[in-house]
């Protein structure tokens, strides 16, 4: 991830000016209506108690339908912890978006001449490298519209900067521009375009690299696999790789899709879609939204939130990633039941 100023881009958990890169490790390169005005929660309103800013960003879930309240409740999940040095927050201090502040900024959202997302593949893919047929029904779980994968195209058709990267001697390609190319694409249909590719990605001539990079207004986004194999670094794949891979892509892939709904990075819980420094912090991030930002989605797409936990948890068990996927089921239960399992 990358950063600077919030105001159009984001990338690879990182949000962008003009093109800010997500995960980019910064070192020197050689179905409710839910969208009423929002107050703090109505159940801890008093004058006399200290609310903890990730509470209150959440707002008002009084007076919302009670599946709604279980989805939005904050009991099972984990508060953002104190970044370490090299941490993402503590390289990049970023301002929090609560709801209300998501609401009045604007907000993409698909409509009934747009509701399509689409995958572009840049690029040759190994047979190792994760299916994208079983990502895309991730994305289509995890944001409940139509995801469309498009004929691959080659690297070289798309136009803008590269270099080669100092630390890696592997070429790059620079992010924004492939932004502004995809830009150029988006289907007529499309609610988003975002590629996907084996291409190593910069953000900036000052940044190392980014995992991912997407734009908060203009609905398109690129994410790079490269750095998530091991091979790329020229070290030995242990065993379970394969796995971690598939995580690692569905970590950026579900990270930079969030931010084409005008979603900037999570600073209140642990989430998915909270920016990383590295592949370390990246790896250490849920594969589910927190409270705040699946209220920030659930505005925009309108889903059964039960329903999406359960779909959810098919695609993730699909994909073999078990913790994620027992997370979504007890979710699902809890939503529509009211009953808590354990994960």
């Amino acid at each position: 991830m990358a950063g600077r100023r919030i105001s159009a881009f984001v990338a690879g958990g990182c949000i962008v000016a003009s093109a800010r890169g997500c995960d980019s490790g910064r070192s020197p390169q050689g179905a409710a209506s839910d969208t009423r005005p929002v107050a703090p929660p109505s159940a801890i309103a008093s004058p006399a108690v200290a609310i903890p800013p990730r509470i209150a960003a959440l707002g008002d879930t009084g007076s919302i339908a009670p599946e709604l309240r279980r989805a939005f409740d904050v009991a099972a999940f984990d508060p953002m912890p104190e970044p370490g040095p090299d941490d993402w927050l503590a390289q990049h201090p970023e301002k929090p978006q609560s709801f209300a502040d998501y609401l009045r900024a604007g907000r993409n959202a698909p409509d009934p001449q747009r509701p399509v997302i689409y995958l572009l593949p840049v690029g040759e893919f190994p047979a190792s490298a994760p299916t994208l047929p079983q990502l895309a029904e991730l994305v289509h779980a995890f944001f409940a519209l139509e995801v469309r994968t498009l004929p691959a195209v080659k690297v070289g058709e798309v136009t803008g900067k590269t270099r080669i990267n100092a630390l890696t001697g592997k070429r790059q390609l620079f992010a924004p521009d492939v932004l502004a190319w995809l830009k150029a694409r988006l289907p007529s249909d499309a609610f988003g375009l975002l590629a996907v590719t084996m291409a190593d990605l910069y953000p900036d001539p000052a940044w190392n690299f980014v995992f991912g990079m997407a734009s908060l207004a203009e609905r398109v986004g690129v994410q790079s696999l490269a750095r998530q194999d091991p091979a790329f670094f020229g070290e030995r794949r242990p065993r379970g790789w394969q796995l971690l891979a598939r995580r690692r892509a569905a970590w950026t892939l579900l990270h930079e899709t969030s931010h084409m709904f005008g979603l900037t990075h999570c600073t209140y819980w642990r989430c998915v879609v909270a920016g990383a420094n590295s592949q370390d912090e990246a790896d250490r991030s849920p594969l589910h939204p927190c409270p705040v930002c699946l209220r920030k989605l659930h505005s925009a797409l309108r889903f059964d939130p039960a329903a999406r936990e359960e779909a959810v948890a098919a695609a993730l068990g699909r994909l073999g990633i078990a913790d994620e996927a027992a997370w979504a089921s007890a979710r699902a239960t809890w939503i529509r039941r009211g009953v808590r399992s354990r994960r």
